[in-house]
C-alpha cells in the first residue's frame, strides 16, 4: 500500500511538473486564429455540451409560440446578436468570421433543439468563446423572447426577418440597458 501511494505521488508530481512546463514555455497557442488540435477540440466540445445540459435540465420552458414574445426577441436579436450570429439576408461580418470557435449562423442553423439549453447559453454565456452572459443585464422574460425568436429564425427569409424586427419594440431588456 505504501509503495502504491509513493508511486501515485511521484506520478502526480511528474504530471503537475509536465503541465507547468508546457504552460511556462508557451507550447499551447491560445490565438483564436489557430484551431485546437482535434482531440482537444472534441474534448472541449464534449465538456461544453455536458456542462450546459446538466445545468439546463431543470429549466421550465414557457410557451414559445407567443407572437409578443417572438416580437420582443426579434428586436433584441437585431440589436445584440446579429453581428456574430447573422440574420436572413445578412452577410458574414468581420466579427462572425474572426471568432474561434466560430459562432453558429442562426439564420441557417437552429440554435438548439432544446430551448432550455438555448436559454441557459443566452443567460450565462460561454467562457472563452465571445458569447456573453446576457443574464447579467436582461430579465428572463427578454431572454425567453430571444429563445422564442431564435426558434423561428431559420424559417424566415430576409423580408420576414425585417418585418418582425420593424414590428418589435426594438432593443429592450428590463433595465440595465
Amino acid at each position: 500500500m505504501k509503495r502504491t501511494l509513493i508511486t501515485l505521488s511521484v506520478a502526480g508530481a511528474v504530471a503537475a511538473l509536465t503541465i507547468a512546463s508546457v504552460a511556462y514555455v508557451g507550447l499551447i497557442n491560445v490565438g483564436a486564429d489557430d484551431p485546437h488540435w482535434q482531440p482537444v477540440h472534441t474534448f472541449l466540445n464534449y465538456v461544453r455540451e455536458r456542462s450546459i445540459a446538466v445545468r439546463a435540465r431543470d429549466i421550465q420552458v414557457p410557451a414559445l409560440d407567443d407572437q409578443q414574445l417572438i416580437s420582443s426577441g426579434a428586436g433584441n436579436y437585431n440589436a445584440m446578436c446579429i453581428g456574430c450570429h447573422l440574420a436572413p439576408g445578412v452577410e458574414a461580418t468581420e466579427l462572425s468570421q474572426s471568432l474561434y470557435p466560430a459562432p453558429p449562423n442562426l439564420a441557417t442553423t437552429e440554435a438548439n433543439s432544446d430551448p432550455a439549453i438555448t436559454f441557459w447559453v443566452v443567460k450565462h454565456g460561454i467562457k472563452a468563446t465571445g458569447m456573453p452572459a446576457w443574464g447579467k443585464s436582461m430579465g428572463d422574460e427578454y431572454l425567453w423572447g430571444l429563445v422564442a425568436f431564435m426558434q423561428q429564425l431559420p424559417k424566415l427569409d430576409a423580408s420576414q426577418y425585417q418585418t418582425l424586427v420593424a414590428a418589435s419594440s426594438g432593443h429592450q431588456h428590463g433595465g440595465g440597458e
